[in-house]
């Protein structure tokens, strides 16, 4: 309502004072005494001057309030309209529209204070106008002559009434007073409504008059008052300061009782609440709360020294009013501490502790004592917890945990301190105060939060409470650190050190607070003692795992502490293990009893096969193996650890297929099996059904804490935003829950690439939390650059990534999205995932935490190769989404890394740097010429850059990025400088067909990398230093490492036409060409030979690869054999020259043949190596031939020198032989075409022709023809038998050996026992390989062959172990490995357990049988019982079978055999070792061996033959 609406339309036609004079010419003149004495006379007879003022009429409005002290305006301050201010004068009147319109001019209201002795006595009904309205009409004398005589009145009452003026003026207003809080309707309301207010402002605008003319006593008011009202109205007394009548400082002097009505009437204040439409009401509540807080800081605080007697004498008063509003405060914090509604009545006073409170009552240095005085209070408030509660409960007390009530207060009262000061005020109040702990810890935790510039103060401290400890033995320093820095390290990795990484800081070294001296070590070790009856079990876990630094004579003390905590660990049934023996995840699974090393070497099992699998996609035969030979072990502990139940991917992967074809080869038990996968079928029901009740709760409140965390974020408030993110990471601790000792150390999070299987609700985290981090990058930097931005996305991938498990979850998601889906990505997805993982590195960079598994990466990564690895570079599509985020994530780091210059290679990724180096110069072709200078572009900086990452045109991008300053200044680190063989491995992955480039683009690109860059490169810049070797051996290597590191399960021959290998190899071909071209023109005579170059280039690889269990070697070696049949043949074999002779060596050859080739040809588990097993291949044994004849080509006498070579090899280089004879068919046709070629003889070399003579003998000794054989070795001719055996039917295979005569004739005993060698091989692979080897057709030849031979001891010798007792057949261990001469025990008794019973006895009936049988039966025993499932092969029966019926044989042949002297002393070698293997058998041996026995049977044998010589004569 306003005031001119509030008006009477009646228009002013005449002046008031003319009104009086009209009235005064009716009656006669009178003069000024006369006129005073007749008003008072008017008054005393209470006449009706209502009516009176009527007659008058209604002048001209004045807004008496239009101005109020000071200047200022109090109505409009106070939300008041002018109209309603002046109607609610009116309150006793029924005229209010008059009241309304008049009343607003604070120099006539004096003329209106004459009345207010008679307005008690007024009745309710028409009592007038308002006496103001009077003075409206009066001129300025007429108004000065009112007011004197309205003052004038007043005293005469009070004299008439014998009372003084000031007790009459005080008792009149507060009967007025009385009438206006008469009319409140709502008790409980400690704000005056607007009516009220209006009304009381007059009021006090009244009193103020009064005041001014000394016509009332303000305290003697305020006395009344406290008469009337025993807890008075704080607005009241407010407005009596607002209004100057009488100040809150002189109101709480002046009232003894004030600290007892105070503090109700502050806490109800605080308690009331407007409603929504009262937000004027909440702007007065607040008003007033703190400036009465004002006044008691100002009064309680200031220096007293200035102060006079009795306001000293009110200090305590004061400060005991605030220190029951603080308690006030504490006790709800402590009764409601899980609540977190924003407005409470504690809350309400908790946030008047602001600074502005300087501005009106408190000086700056009366608010410091303020808040100290008010923070020791926090802290020492209710000390119940003894200290050992306090070590039980600190997990509870984090700052997310902490009511957001008493963080608050923290914050405001930290606001006036610096970090010094707030630690040294927590140290006094320690050192000289009983604390409550709870508050102590959570100041702390707030601290830390809110300013991240504590922590290293706060490490300080704890060195200077740990000092102070040992230097006095003070358990209470020592207690004190250990609190502190244990709650420090609850609030996360990202706020403070772990206490892990704090307590070996401390106590870990030898220059630790407790090496000074024994007494200092027995003080801690006794401290520690004293803390585990106490103690989580967490932190027993750290002192176990990392425990102090103890000298070696002391150790007996930590012995007995560490004994002692082992001792409480148990009680907590929690165990540790100080030195895991293999990932802890996997073998805590394995719900078995037993030896958990086992258990853990079934596990490591599992990964080996399922590894294997993955790669051959065949179930690998130590599997096989395991199954047959060790069935205990593989039902037991192979099975149970591979079908831990689990929750089973959509898409069947690696393990679930191998459980599948384990499953069909009826390897797995039906039973088993179902259990299994019902039990899997279990989890995913149970999981979907609890998954929703269980998280639905913290998914709503962590959708909220992100959302406020973006407003937080535009608000700038770095403290809020931290505090924020401790939430954030409280709520996800419900989601993602750690293990208890999760923080002892980092684990190695196994990343799968193959799928993302994450359960949906961690998926729905991980997105939500990505897709915030990047709303929040956007917002950020459409203000301001990353390097002027707060350090907030530091803490926020900080905070987040301290728990693991979301972690783990965090970075699957984060591959598959890079590997996956980067082409959906849209433009602002691409910067903040960028920038998540710039962080991300920062953060995680100092130890590989990843380790791929379907990517079989040996060894852990880092977070930044883990994920660079997603980035695949193979396609054009991929290396344009590849470089684009690159270009984003470096010009983010680098920017980010401009506001902290020493730190700027921390934002910068290793891992998208390289593929930067990479990238830029293979798409852009102008970056290849581009060389920085280092120099600052002026029109170019960081954040410039920036602001172009984001954009489509990402090459001006990428190239503006490849010329900064700061990205060239990163080469010269050398973890950032991209080697060769880097880039090499990153152009073999890419697919020819989808590449950017044609191939003539690729061939000038490849040849600018290798010769114009990696060539003249140095090498310690990663490139070759100018050397031609380095740049060939790079070459190889990367070929043969690329193989090894191959993703797909399909046969790599396949996956290799589609890259960059050919390409590769026609550069490594003239690399080599080059290189024997400088050879041969004598530029380098002292360089090494190409040959020896090469054969120890690969041997070296192949010993390391032996070396190392995570190395194939079998791979290696087909790999180098591919790369040997793409070169020249011509280094293979070194052509020397000794004057004028030319001749060749090849000695470097056999030798790599015999100690490489022959270890992984012989029984390969990858069939694709060579076929058949135990020879070389066709084109590699074409290889090395043809190598031979080329070289012999620059000799003078060609087949001459060649005869010499081969003759060499036939005797030192068996597999070559064998395998030469094996494809002699199809060698000859190809080696007499090039021996025309070399040297225009139509005949090949003797030596060779030597192989078809070989040939020919074995047809026509299998066609029943005996020829004369041949000048060619043994070896060869069994070798050519070989061959065509295996050419004929079955039927008809061992017709023609019955022809040789081995007991007679040497040649044909040799020839018999090399065939039978080679025979057993084939048997032997049957059994392996039976899909691919017919087992049945292997048996037939070893029996043919074994029919002839039996009678002849020597084939007995190559089951012989020992390589010594092998005699003429000792070249035959150039044809076997150590895992085939293992198995030849097996062979021999699964060939003779399948023979007929009369083979068996004339095999018993074998001169040194009884030896042999003995020793391969001990072999047999030790290799069943081999430690681990790579032992044995397979069988077609099992194990358990074939050692029973070989026992059996054994026993028999035992009981059979006749003794003799000759055995006598090596079987009692053979009877010792059987006695720990077998006793049954040493007994057997020691009954059938007495020697009274066999000298008995020697004496028979001595008859005997003399009687067979008599007949003979």
């Amino acid at each position: 309502m306003s005031l001119c609406s509030s008006c009477d339309s009646v228009s002013l036609k005449r002046s008031l004072s003319s009104l009086l004079d009209g009235r005064f010419v009716k009656n006669p003149k009178q003069d000024g005494q006369q006129l005073q004495e007749g008003v008072i006379h008017l008054l005393e007879q209470k006449q009706d001057l209502c009516s009176l003022f009527k007659e008058i009429g209604n002048p001209s409005p004045r807004n008496s309030f239009n101005t109020g002290i000071n200047g200022q305006r109090h109505v409009a301050s106070e939300g008041i309209p002018f109209g309603i201010a002046g109607s609610h004068l009116e309150t006793g009147w029924e005229d209010l529209k008059w009241g309304a319109t008049e009343a607003q001019e604070p120099d006539h209201h004096l003329e209106g204070l004459w009345l207010l002795s008679r307005l008690p006595e007024q009745k309710k009904g028409r009592h007038g106008p308002h006496p103001a309205r009077l003075a409206f009409c009066l001129g300025d004398e007429e108004r000065n002559k009112c007011r004197a005589i309205r003052l004038c009145a007043l005293r005469h009452q009070a004299g008439r009434l014998g009372v003084p003026l000031t007790t009459l003026s005080a008792k009149s207003v507060l009967e007025r007073l009385k009438m206006i809080n008469g009319v409140q309707k709502d008790k409980t309301r400690d704000i005056l409504p607007d009516s009220q207010r209006v009304q009381l402002c007059v009021l006090l605008e009244s009193v103020r008059e009064l005041l001014s003319y000394g016509a009332i006593c303000p305290k003697g008011l305020w006395q009344e008052y406290r008469k009337y009202q025993k807890l008075p109205n704080l607005h009241v007394a407010y407005l009596l300061q607002f209004y100057n009548i009488l100040d809150l400082k002189d109101i709480f002097e002046s009232d003894d009782g004030m600290r007892w009505w105070l503090v109700p009437q502050l806490k109800a204040l605080c308690k009331w609440i407007p409603s929504p439409e009262e937000k004027e009401d909440m702007q007065v509540q607040q008003t007033v709360l703190s400036t009465i807080l004002g006044t008691l800081v100002a009064m309680g605080f200031q220096s007293s020294q200035k102060l006079e007697a009795v306001e000293k004498r009110r200090i305590p008063s004061c400060i005991s009013a605030l220190d029951d509003m603080l308690f006030w405060l504490l006790d709800t914090v402590d009764t409601n501490s899980a609540q977190t509604v924003s407005e409470t009545a504690t809350e309400r006073w908790c946030q008047l502790f602001d600074t502005s409170m300087c501005d009106v009552s408190a000086s700056p240095d009366t608010l410091q004592c303020f808040f100290k005085h008010t923070l020791t209070q926090t802290l020492t408030y209710k000390p119940r917890l003894a200290v050992s509660d306090a070590i039980a409960l600190q997990d509870k007390w984090t700052f997310a945990k902490t009511s957001p009530l008493l963080t608050s207060l923290f914050c405001k009262l930290a606001v006036v301190f610096s970090v010094k000061q707030l630690l040294h005020q927590l140290q006094q109040v320690l050192e000289t105060h009983e604390v409550s702990w709870k508050h102590v810890l959570c100041f702390i935790s707030t601290l830390l939060v809110f300013n991240p510039s504590v922590k290293p103060h706060l490490r300080v401290l704890l060195s200077r409470l740990l000092t102070n400890a040992f230097e006095g033995y003070d358990l209470e320093n020592m207690i004190t650190a250990f609190l502190l820095a244990r709650q420090a390290a609850l609030q996360g990795h990202g706020i403070f050190l772990t206490y892990s990484d704090w307590f070996k800081e401390c106590f870990g070294g030898s220059n630790g607070f407790h090496t000074t001296s024994k007494k200092s070590l027995v003080f801690l070790l006794k401290f520690l003692s004293d803390l585990v009856p106490f103690e989580p079990p967490q932190y027993l876990k750290v002192h176990i795992i990392h425990p102090p630094y103890v000298p070696v004579k002391y150790r007996s003390l930590l012995v007995e502490y560490i004994s002692l905590a082992k001792t409480r660990l148990a009680d907590f049934k929690v165990t540790i293990k100080e030195q895991p023996l293999c990932n802890i995840d996997l073998c805590q699974n394995i719900s078995l009893a037993g030896d958990p090393t086992v258990q853990c070497q079934a596990v490591q099992d599992v990964e080996k096969a399922s590894s294997l699998f993955e790669r051959t996609g065949k179930i690998p035969a130590s599997v096989m193996e395991a199954s047959i030979f060790r069935r205990t072990y593989f039902l037991t502990r192979f099975l149970p650890a591979l079908l831990t139940p689990r929750l089973l991917p959509v898409k069947a992967d690696t393990q679930m297929t191998f459980i599948e074809a384990l499953k069909r080869a009826d390897k797995i038990p039906a039973p088993q099996y179902s259990s299994y996968m019902e039990t899997c079928q279990r989890l995913r029901q149970k999981e979907r059904k609890t998954v929703c009740e269980k998280y639905e709760g913290p998914l709503h409140v962590l959708k909220l804490q992100l959302q406020e965390q973006r407003r937080l974020l535009s608000d700038g408030n770095d403290g809020d935003i931290s505090a924020q993110l401790s939430k954030i990471a409280h709520t996800m601790s419900f989601i993602f829950p750690c293990l208890p000792d999760d923080f002892l150390e980092r684990k190695v999070i196994k990343l799968k690439t193959d799928m993302l299987s994450l359960p949906e609700v961690h998926l729905e985290v991980v997105n939500m939390i990505l897709k915030n981090f990047c709303q929040c990058i956007l917002d950020a930097s459409k203000s301001l650059p990353p390097n002027k931005q707060i350090m907030w996305a530091s803490r926020f991938v900080c905070v987040l990534v301290c728990n693991t498990e979301f972690l783990s979850c965090l970075l699957h998601r984060l591959w598959h999205l890079l590997h996956n889906q980067g082409s959906l990505l849209s433009g602002p997805h691409m910067p903040g995932l960028a920038a998540f993982v710039v962080h991300l590195d920062a953060f995680m960079s100092p130890s590989p935490v990843v380790q791929l598994i379907s990517l079989r990466q040996s060894e852990p990564i880092s977070v930044s190769e883990a994920l660079s690895s997603a980035l695949v570079c193979n396609t054009h599509t991929r290396m344009h989404f590849c470089v684009r985020f690159c270009v984003a994530a470096m010009c983010y780091g680098i920017c980010r890394g401009d506001w902290l210059a020493h730190q700027q290679h921390n934002f910068a990724p290793t891992s998208l740097y390289k593929k930067l180096l990479y990238l830029i110069p293979r798409l852009l072709p102008e970056a290849r010429e581009t060389v920085s200078d280092g120099k600052e572009d002026q029109e170019m900086n960081s954040s410039g850059v920036l602001s172009n990452a984001t954009t489509n045109n990402w090459k001006k991008t990428a190239l503006c990025l490849w010329r900064h300053p700061a990205f060239s200044r990163l080469q010269y680190k050398p973890k950032n400088q991209l080697h060769i063989t880097e880039w090499l491995s990153n152009e073999l992955q890419v697919d020819r067909s989808k590449d950017t480039f044609t191939d003539s683009e690729r061939l000038g690109y490849h040849q600018w990398a290798c010769l114009n860059f990696y060539l003249i490169r140095p090498e310690d810049q990663g490139g070759c230093g100018g050397s031609m070797k380095s740049l060939c051996s790079h070459l190889i290597n990367a070929i043969m490492d690329q193989q090894q590191s191959e993703q797909s399960q399909e046969d790599h021959r396949v996956s290799q036409r589609g890259t960059c290998f050919p390409d590769i190899i026609c550069r490594l071909q003239e690399v080599i060409y080059e290189m024997e071209l400088s050879n041969l023109s004598g530029s380098h005579p002292t360089g090494q030979d190409i040959c020896d170059f090469l054969f120890e280039l690969v041997s070296k690889r192949l010993s390391e690869t032996l070396s190392s269990p995570h190395l194939n070697a079998e791979h290696t070696l087909n790999m180098w054999n591919r790369v040997m049949l793409a070169l020249p043949t011509m280094p293979f074999i070194k052509v020397k020259a000794e004057g004028d002779r030319v001749y060749l060596d090849c000695e470097k050859l056999i030798q790599h043949v015999n100690n490489h080739q022959v270890y992984f040809v012989i029984i390969s588990d990858d069939r694709s190596v060579c076929s058949p097993s135990g020879l070389l291949s066709f084109h590699l044994t074409s290889h090395f031939l043809r190598s031979n004849l080329c070289a012999s080509a620059h000799c003078s006498l060609v087949g001459e020198e060649f005869n010499k070579t081969w003759s060499q090899i036939s005797h030192q280089c068996p597999l070559l032989l064998v395998s030469t004879a094996y494809w002699w068919e199809h060698l000859s046709v190809v080696l007499l075409s090039l021996w025309c070629r070399v040297c225009d003889e139509e005949a090949l070399p003797e030596q060779l022709q030597l192989i078809t003579k070989s040939q020919s003998w074995a047809c026509s000794l299998m066609s029943g023809q005996l020829l004369q054989i041949s000048s060619a070795p043994a070896l060869l001719l069994a070798s050519s038998l070989y061959v065509d055996l295996q050419g004929r039917a079955e039927a008809k295979q061992g017709d023609g050996l019955n022809i040789l005569e081995p007991e007679t004739n040497v040649k044909h005993r040799e020839v018999l026992v090399f065939l039978l060698f080679l025979c057993v091989n084939k048997y032997l692979s049957a059994l392996r390989y039976h899909q691919e080897y017919s087992h049945q057709n292997a048996l037939n030849m070893c029996t043919d062959v074994l029919t002839v031979l039996v009678d002849c001891a020597d084939w007995l010798l190559i089951f012989k172990s020992d390589d010594a007792e092998k005699g003429a057949y000792q070249i035959v261990t150039l044809l076997t490995s150590d895992r085939f001469t293992q198995l030849m025990p097996w062979a021999f008794y699964s060939l003779l357990l399948q023979q007929s019973a009369e083979l068996q006895q004339r095999a018993v009936r074998c001169p040194g049988f009884f030896s042999t049988a003995v020793s391969c039966y001990i072999s047999l025993l030790q290799l069943l019982d081999g430690p681990s499932i790579t032992g044995p092969l397979g069988s077609q029966m099992e194990s358990s079978q074939i050692l029973s019926q070989t026992k059996t044989f054994l026993l028999r042949a035992i009981s059979q055999m006749s003794p003799s002297a000759q055995i006598f002393g090596h079987i009692t070698q053979l009877e010792s070792l059987c006695a720990e293997f077998d006793p049954e058998v040493a007994a057997a041996l020691s009954t059938h061996l007495d020697p009274h026995r066999i000298i008995q049977s020697r004496v028979s044998y001595d008859k005997a033959i003399l009687a067979q010589q008599f007949h003979s004569k």
